[in-house]
């Protein structure tokens, strides 16, 4: 493989660097001037060079709530069109979520999806396992065997489904507890939620639309993290949307309980007022909340209390989303527009620097999920997984630009800042001048 130098970077939102990456790895890094290019057997002699003068060096992308829908659903998605969507939004590994037709409850299935990601070649894909038998919430699946396959799953989600019976829960904690691994539970009381079509309050009572309450979500949080302390088990909280559920992670943290989250990027910006426009483009699981649930949100995710970013990129073809609002199906594309929004939500507004969008968005999910060589420094002897962003740019979004197979998007015709440039997954760009490779 060749080499490339990145010049002039600021890593991690620093100081300008030059990184130097050779093969599948970074072969040094040195402020610009520091180091002579052409000695100490670091010969750039050849290299590729990418003049990056105002760029953001990050480590590549890791998205733990990503919907490939293949096998079953691909007129959605399939894992070569979103893998091809991830890397464009600086992505280098991403995690699929079992809902798939057939579900991937069995060894078999989790593995078809790990190696249709190897064969993709634009990102790293990690399968996620059920929880439960086809995720009717009543039998656990082979946890232990989708563990032990090629595909070496770590994490396991009913998501699409609440795990709502808490003598499953319970079970499942401890059987991943063996091996390290962690639940990742989509908070959802279904009775609460009963016919519900967007958050319960002072809009859906004006429209006439069934409410969602927050205590369906919190409710659900609150006895997770108290199962997760009997146990000794991790839990992780997928999309978490409420400020009274920050404060639950909050307190359960503040106990030592072992409980992660994750907020998604349109829970940071877009809040339940859209729905007034009743475009079904909104309609999303869970729902859109309030300003002030937003705010708490962006709180949470500078603080700490919020470990992650994840896009629940969920795809759907157009005669699923071009429908009356009651009939459409809940879900946003999020993948190659997440860190736009996140520039927008929390750096351009001071709540994070670049460092902390590095780490919610790369070395914290990678950490949770035990994505291998993904979310590591960008220092010498690392793998080149890198994510170089322009942070001036501004640009419109227009979904027929989109890698991914479908285009429900939230945020068409939004101008939105940040572009990613280039994507490179251990040394081989995959996305250069902000195009495939």
């Amino acid at each position: 493989m060749s080499k490339i130098l990145i010049r002039g970077a600021k890593v991690l939102g620093g100081e300008p660097q030059d990184v130097l990456i050779d093969g599948e790895t970074i072969a040094a890094t040195a402020r610009q001037g520091e180091i002579d290019w052409s000695g100490a057997g670091l010969s750039a002699e050849g290299a590729t060079v990418i003049e990056a003068d105002g760029q953001i060096l990050l480590p590549g992308l890791v998205d733990l709530h990503t919907h490939l829908r293949e096998p079953g659903r691909e007129d959605s998605e399939t894992v070569l069109t979103g893998t091809r969507a991830a890397a464009s939004g600086g992505y280098t590994s991403v995690f699929a979520m079992a809902n798939t037709h057939p579900v991937a409850d069995t060894a078999g299935v989790v593995e078809q999806v790990w190696r249709l990601g190897k064969e993709s070649g634009y990102c790293d894909v990690q399968p996620i396992g059920a929880v439960t038998v086809g995720l009717e919430g009543r039998k656990l699946a082979e946890l232990g065997a989708m563990h032990d396959s090629a595909a070496g799953v770590t994490v396991f989600s009913d998501d699409g489904k609440c795990v709502d019976d808490a003598v499953i829960m319970r079970r499942a904690l401890e059987y991943v507890k063996a091996f390290g691994g962690v639940v990742a539970q989509h908070a959802q009381e279904p009775r609460l939620t009963e016919g519900a079509q967007m958050n319960e309050g002072i809009v859906s009572a004006e429209l006439g639309l069934g409410g969602w309450p927050a205590v369906a979500e919190e409710s659900i949080i609150a006895r997770d993290v108290l199962l997760a302390e009997h146990v000794g088990s991790r839990v992780h909280i997928c999309h978490l949307s409420t400020a009274g559920s920050v404060e639950i992670v909050r307190w359960a943290k503040s106990r030592g309980i072992d409980v992660t989250a994750e907020v998604t990027p349109h829970h940071l910006l877009l809040t339940d007022e859209l729905v007034r426009s009743y475009n079904p483009v909104y309609k999303v699981n869970p729902p859109l909340r309030t300003e002030k649930d937003v705010l708490a949100l962006r709180e949470a995710l500078a603080d700490g209390t919020i470990d992650i970013v994840a896009t629940d990129h969920a795809p759907h073809p157009h005669e699923d989303k071009d429908c009356e609002w009651a009939a459409a199906a809940m879900g946003m594309v999020g993948l190659e527009t997440a860190l736009s929004v996140v520039q927008q939500t929390m750096v351009e507004t001071g709540l994070l620097d670049w460092a902390g969008v590095a780490d919610r968005m790369s070395f914290a999910p990678a950490r949770i999920g035990r994505a291998t060589g993904h979310g590591r420094p960008v220092s010498a002897g690392e793998p080149a997984n890198l994510t170089l962003v322009d942070p001036a740019y501004r640009g419109v979004v227009d979904p027929a630009d989109f890698a991914s197979r479908s285009r429900n998007t939230p945020y068409e015709g939004r101008e939105l800042p940040g572009r990613v440039t280039h994507t490179f997954l251990r040394g081989r760009a995959t996305v250069v001048d902000g195009k495939l490779a």
